[in-house]
């Protein structure tokens, strides 16, 4: 992937998640102080689907500010956080130390990390609004591969493709596929501050769900499971409405939607991932 062709994308969205880091540090969507007291930032679907970690070292990308890479760590895992803002780096930095929490956190882009990390992983984890900042989901596959240990575990939960068909309405507005070129967004607040004053713009790319699966296929792993969800345990847009169970589901009953699917793959053996 030539990156140099996405860079001015890249330092948008990058600019965009520096300043969302001290936005959301205070926000009570990410209640911060509650994780300081112990809860957990996970949920029940990638502890359920992923299992028991103790001892287990893990590679989580696309970290943010840390608060589920620490909470594998305190399920018992080793485990490296990346992501490509420097501010969230720093401030999931500040928590290991104010925290006694031992984990490693870096500073790089996804496509750039074989560059400054020599280290295989028993798992490789991803989750929820990732692979919108990605524009080359092979690479993305091939990069996983090789962080992977032999017979090593990817493991992804993520917001379903399908989600940005509809508008704030609940309505149909785009197609399902979408080209190379990345959308322009404008808006303001964000998903953990709907109502802040906070006017930014981001480029993201949007992937069907066969796109995931053949970059996984194509860097050479074995797809073990692939579920699908109607819910979503965030209820960050406007159409979904909370059940009694305290999902999020689309606000007309009629419509049965996926929000959210999870992907668990195997690195079998060397073989190396397709080109």
């Amino acid at each position: 992937m030539d990156s140099s062709s996405f860079e001015k994308y890249f330092q948008t969205n990058k600019a965009l998640w520096n300043r969302l880091t001290a936005l959301h540090r205070e926000s009570e969507f990410y209640d911060l102080n509650g994780f300081k007291k112990g809860k957990s930032s996970l949920n029940f679907i990638e502890l359920d689907e992923l299992g028991d970690v103790r001892g287990k070292t893990i590679l989580h990308l696309q970290c943010h500010f840390g608060m589920d890479t620490l909470s594998w760590v305190r399920l018992g895992a080793q485990v490296t956080g990346i992501d490509f803002s420097e501010e969230a780096i720093q401030l999931a930095k500040s928590l290991t130390k104010e925290l006694s929490i031992n984990a490693l956190f870096v500073h790089s882009n996804i496509y750039d990390l074989p560059k400054v990390l020599n280290k295989q992983f028993d798992i490789v984890y991803t989750s929820y609004g990732v692979l919108c900042w990605l524009p080359d989901l092979k690479e993305w596959g091939r990069i996983i591969h090789h962080f992977l240990k032999k017979d090593g575990t990817f493991y992804m939960i993520e917001f379903h493709p399908i989600r940005a068909m509809f508008d704030d309405d609940g309505n149909m507005k785009e197609p399902y596929f979408h080209g190379e070129e990345p959308v322009k967004y404008e808006g303001s607040g964000t998903y953990a501050e709907p109502s802040a004053d906070f006017h930014h713009v981001s480029y993201e790319w949007l992937h069907s769900l066969s796109d995931v699966i053949n970059a996984l296929i194509g860097a050479s792993l074995k797809i073990e499971s692939i579920h699908e969800f109607p819910f979503s345990v965030y209820g960050d847009l406007p159409f979904l409405v909370k059940g009694e169970d305290g999902l999020w589901r689309h606000k007309n009953k009629d419509i049965r939607i996926p929000l959210m699917f999870s992907i668990k793959a195997k690195k079998s053996g060397s073989t190396a991932p397709n080109k």
